[in-house]
């Protein structure tokens, strides 16, 4: 078997920067829209929702100011 190389396993990703994995469950019409999104701005989902957080806790944390 020398020479033949091994199939990467499927599902496993290698990481982008010091990103992690989280798992979390959304209604599948959110997802089905999350993956338009990224679709039409041809982005990977996972981006979209990153943006997407990093927004929500910009205006959380605004909104908490006193």
């Amino acid at each position: 078997m020398v020479g033949k190389k091994k199939a990467a396993k499927k599902g496993k990703r290698t990481p982008i920067g010091d990103r992690v994995q989280v798992l979390m469950m959304m209604h599948p019409d959110v997802i089905a829209d999350i993956k338009q999104v990224a679709i039409d701005e041809h982005r990977a989902a996972w981006d979209v929702m990153e943006q997407a957080a990093r927004e929500f806790i910009k205006r959380r944390k605004a909104n908490r100011t006193p």
